[in-house]
């Protein structure tokens, strides 16, 4: 039986202080119930993916390392050091990818976090959010991990408000894999409007 590579982590937690630093500097992000991810166990921490930096008000929230699983077209560009070093797990969009599933399971049985957008791809459209994808909760099934939904609201702009809030944290249970991809989106959906809502009240003031 072939076994499953390890992931590099130390580039994570060597930048992580100092992008941090930066993000929150530039952006001054809002994070609403960051204390709803938990210190340990397995988990996967989902939402919705409308611009490149969304993984970052993640991270910020967290002390724990987040495996973000990503497209396999930035482990081949000029910065693919960067995502191999960080714990990244490179996903093939073209096909159903057994290897990147493999890796995050492995992670999850491990106990560690794992870091994915259900919609598959950011969402350049007019809609609210794009169909999710069942990858977060058939990975959260198989191995008993707890997910944690969050919602991003607002503009990577500085001056700008930007916000990210973490729902409830629910494990499937006995749900099927339809009713529990039904109710993680409905969960995103409702966190970005209070996001909305909330921002709304920001600039009304």
């Amino acid at each position: 039986m072939k076994k499953t590579p390890k992931l590099k982590t130390w580039g994570y937690r060597l930048f992580k202080p100092f992008l941090g630093f930066l993000f929150k500097f530039y952006y001054r992000p809002i994070v609403i119930n960051k204390e709803a991810i938990p210190k340990s166990g397995p988990i996967i921490i989902c939402g919705n993916h409308m611009h490149i930096y969304d993984q970052c008000p993640v991270i910020i929230s967290t002390k724990r390392v987040v495996h973000y699983m990503a497209k396999k077209e930035y482990f081949e560009g000029k910065f693919k050091w960067f995502f191999k070093i960080t714990g990244c797990i490179p996903v093939n969009r073209q096909i159903k990818d057994e290897n990147a599933t493999n890796l995050a399971l492995d992670v999850l049985n491990n106990g560690g976090a794992i870091g994915l957008f259900p919609e598959g791809t950011r969402n350049k459209t007019d809609k609210f959010l794009l169909p999710f994808k069942f990858g977060a909760v058939s990975m959260a099934k198989k191995t008993n991990a707890t997910i944690i939904p969050f919602g991003i609201s607002g503009k990577y702009k500085r001056g700008e408000k930007l916000i990210i809030r973490f729902g409830q944290p629910f494990k499937i249970g006995e749900m099927d894999l339809e009713e529990a991809n039904k109710k993680l989106y409905n969960e995103i959906e409702i966190l970005m409007k209070k996001n909305i809502k909330y921002l709304e009240n920001i600039n009304n003031k």
